[in-house]
């Protein structure tokens, strides 16, 4: 049975061959899935939408974030990362499960605002009384209606012991790893429609421990689930490796077990031509940030050799205290800029900046058998872009409309055939409600 028409529309598949149809219909069938694109044979429907004047795109993935940081944004502005951790790190410190839950359900409020229908986040802060903040944003994203990938991230290399973070957050090895799999095990879904993933994501080289680097990679392939990590973000941590461990971020990720196609590593902006191939031939995908990395000026990442040498490469908008932007559909024109602005105007085009916000985060999580692209079968995670009003008139590219015009209203977003934002409004959550419930967050943590 068909649900959901949208008709007349320009549709911006992101299939294998980057097809783009003008006046074309998508059709959503009761299993949340697409059943028709282009031409169909449905009749009966229980809703039809007008897409004239709108380019229908699959929903945006990101694939890096930390949710909580939303109570925190507009702090540390003129620092490095390592400055802007330093000072940052005794505010998380007074995190709990309902500062984290309110910072939470208005990032991802937002996120569904800018077009993004799955997004990771990595979580790697657990104050002692802090109560469940893993449960809390999880609940979040129930709550808003997006498909979720939260990861159990985990800090337990000290100050004192040579690392970044103040010795009262991080956790014992054997604490972290305890409950990283008693998160995988309540509750990660492995089920090709899940709503909910979890992945194991040990926070950092300069901030966790080898064993637990370790550890944590053969916890994550025994339960079969995937590992993300921050690496290759700044010169300052690429000293650190160097003088810790003797190598390359890279190097040491190869040394620890940290390379292959379950794995996706947030930033890889100080690559060099090694360490390109080393990821695209492991198949370890990328995270690309380009917001974030402008605004603590860490640099420009190569992603027209990563995109060359195959390594997955998705977006993320990144926690929004170093991106206070954190809109997912900026970020694709951000992203094209960034690579442009190293490679000059061939570097990158429209089609490419929207794979790497579909498909290619698709892939960083391991989902892009059923979300990236719009193709019968897939799950229906859609967004309807309005572009028919002055910011996009002219235009008449669509997608180039999209990428290269400010960020776009949006007419309709699903999940899974189900209406997360109509006319630019949240389906599940009150707007109002969700920017009440963080102010108060934010003056808990920054009276």
């Amino acid at each position: 049975m068909a649900v959901i028409l949208i008709e007349n529309a320009t549709v911006a598949t992101v299939d294998a061959g980057d097809t783009v149809l003008a006046g074309a219909d998508v059709v959503v069938g009761d299993d949340g899935r697409i059943a028709a694109v282009g031409r169909h044979d449905f009749t009966d429907f229980s809703r039809r939408i007008d897409g004239s004047g709108c380019l229908l795109t699959p929903g945006l993935v990101n694939t890096h974030h930390h949710l909580y940081q939303w109570a925190t944004r507009g702090l540390a502005l003129d620092e490095t990362l390592f400055g802007w951790l330093t000072t940052l790190y005794p505010v998380w410190g007074r995190l709990d499960a309902e500062i984290v839950g309110a910072a939470a359900a208005a990032g991802l409020g937002w996120l569904a605002l800018s077009g993004c229908t799955t997004s990771m986040d990595h979580h790697y802060v657990f104050p002692r009384d802090g109560g469940d903040v893993l449960g809390a944003e999880i609940e979040a994203a129930r709550t808003i209606g997006l498909r979720f990938h939260p990861t159990r991230g985990s800090m337990d290399l000290s100050r004192k012991d040579g690392g970044l973070p103040p010795d009262h957050l991080v956790e014992e090895t054997d604490e972290a790893l305890a409950a990283t799999e008693a998160a995988i095990d309540r509750w990660h879904d492995p089920s090709p429609d899940a709503m909910l993933q979890i992945a194991v994501a040990p926070c950092s080289p300069f901030s966790v421990t080898t064993r637990l680097m370790e550890e944590a990679a053969a916890l994550a392939r025994r339960k079969g689930v995937r590992l993300h990590t921050h690496l290759a973000e700044t010169d300052d941590e690429e000293q650190f490796c160097r003088e810790q461990f003797g190598c390359s971020p890279v190097e040491y990720a190869e040394r620890v077990g940290w390379l292959g196609d379950d794995v996706w590593l947030a930033h890889g902006v100080h690559l060099d031509d090694a360490a390109i191939a080393k990821l695209g031939a492991t198949g370890t995908g990328v995270a690309h940030c380009p917001s974030s990395n402008a605004r603590l000026g860490a640099g420009m990442a190569r992603v027209r050799e990563l995109l060359d040498h195959r390594v997955p490469v998705g977006l993320g908008v990144d926690g929004a205290a170093s991106q206070e932007v954190s809109h997912l559909g900026a970020e694709l024109r951000q992203a094209l800029y960034t690579a442009r602005m190293r490679g000059g105007p061939t570097a990158m085009n429209a089609r490419e900046a929207l794979r790497l916000g579909t498909m290619g985060g698709a892939r960083c999580l391991g989902r892009q058998d059923d979300i990236g692209s719009i193709e019968v079968g897939k799950l229906a995670d859609l967004v309807l872009w309005r572009l028919d009003g002055p910011g996009h008139d002219g235009i008449d590219d669509r997608l180039a409309a999209l990428v290269f015009g400010p960020p776009a209203p949006i007419g309709l977003a699903l999940v899974g055939g189900a209406p997360v934002v109509e006319d630019g409004r949240l389906v599940n959550a009150d707007e109002e409600a969700l920017t009440r419930a963080a102010r108060g967050a934010h003056r808990r943590l920054v009276p």
